[in-house]
């Protein structure tokens, strides 16, 4: 079905399904599971030291045969020990956010590397597309970790509309149906990330998992804004200690202090009340631990059958 798809073929892969770049959470080893199971791992560079993420990067070669990315956060300190690994290696994906890829797209297109943005605005999407950019990730603020304010539903027609390279939808995006909806709004393809937490073969604290899937429609919350940073997460102390000090006016030192540390508290230690559990508002529709190979085909089979039975309506 999707042999002519143009993220398929764009990224020379079974299916349109990208998994999200999530700091602390996209190893090598989940990345290598969703690639294995016919979408596109990333693995997230963050502000990963370089030579661990070189051990990532040597380790997924080892673990499939198959296209893979790495995300790299153009604001981290370790950005550009990314960008030169990625030229290094010849990484065949890469996805960007925060800030502008040009730097990136100079770099790595002469390479034969795809490079694809992460946006939050049809300005922002416009302005990489001129750049050069082979395709863009229209990021509604559903999805968690670092966000923008704009709804995935209003985000992706419109950057569809703006833009002649294919869009990727992610925010909120959990199951065939989100995946449908996403098709249907002019996404080519879709982008999961809070979904790819409760795979078997992500290497995040059980701790983490659980508390994503006891979760429901309220469960996350944002915080950040007055920072310019705004981040989505599961409510537990952190959120309402970071709240209350946010509303009170602390100084930007004070609140990015309360925060440094925190998701790899809750990533690697496991702490559910005062680490940062990133997570998307479609946590409330995750409610099991499987394979990513599994994830992967639920998705496609329930969106594949959602869209056979629009197009006999």
């Amino acid at each position: 079905m999707f042999e002519n798809n143009p993220v398929t073929k764009l990224l020379k892969i079974k299916y349109p399904i990208i998994q999200g770049g999530m700091a602390w959470v996209a190893d090598a080893e989940l990345a290598a599971a969703v690639s294995n199971g016919g979408g596109l791992g990333v693995i997230a560079a963050a502000s990963m030291p370089p030579e661990a993420l070189e051990k990532e990067l040597l380790k997924i070669k080892r673990l499939t045969d198959k296209p893979f990315g790495l995300n790299i956060m153009l604001m981290s300190p370790t950005a550009g020990d990314a960008l030169d690994l990625a030229a290094k290696y010849r990484v065949p994906v890469v996805t960007t956010g925060a800030g502008l890829p040009g730097k990136v797209l100079e770099r790595l297109k002469p390479l034969g590397t795809t490079v694809m943005p992460v946006v939050a605005s049809v300005s922002h999407a416009e302005r990489i597309a001129k750049q050069g950019a082979d395709a863009v990730i229209a990021e509604g603020t559903e999805a968690g970790g670092h966000i923008g304010e704009i709804t995935t539903m209003n985000l992706v027609p419109q950057i569809a509309d703006a833009v002649s390279i294919p869009v990727i939808a992610a925010g909120g995006i959990a199951d065939g149906r989100g995946a449908a909806a996403a098709f249907a709004l002019g996404a080519k393809g879709v982008q999961v990330g809070t979904r790819f937490v409760c795979a078997d073969e992500c290497t995040v604290h059980i701790n983490y998992k659980e508390k994503i899937i006891s979760s429901n429609d309220r469960a996350t919350v944002v915080t950040g804004r007055s920072l310019g940073h705004p981040v989505r997460a599961l409510k537990n102390k952190f959120t309402k200690q970071f709240e209350r000090l946010e509303s009170s006016g602390a100084p930007a030192a004070e609140l990015e202090a309360l925060g440094s540390g925190k998701l790899r508290l809750a990533v690697v230690e496991g702490d559910t009340e005062m680490g940062s559990l990133m997570a998307g508002q479609s946590a409330g529709l995750v409610n099991a631990v499987e394979p990513a190979a599994v994830i992967i085909e639920s998705i496609i089979s329930q969106m594949n059958n959602i869209l056979s039975e629009m197009a006999r309506l």
